[in-house]
């Protein structure tokens, strides 16, 4: 993914949400949002969020041995 074309404005965020969303769950995307150009939040799909949770849980696990 070329992050230049997966940042966008919360402007962008606030008319487009709900093409963004579907977008971001069909293809298992992230988006960068910023506001007043700093970046703000970053927009996963589910999937990814889970997965990335799941990750982080077993890599504190680990290191807590």
């Amino acid at each position: 993914m070329k992050l230049s074309s997966a940042v966008k404005s919360v402007g962008f965020l606030e008319r487009h949400a709900s093409e963004i969303i579907e977008d971001i769950y069909q293809h298992h995307k992230s988006m960068v949002i910023t506001k007043d150009g700093e970046v703000k939040a970053v927009l996963l799909d589910i999937q990814t969020y889970e997965e990335l949770q799941e990750s982080l849980s077993l890599k504190q696990v680990t290191s807590d041995r």
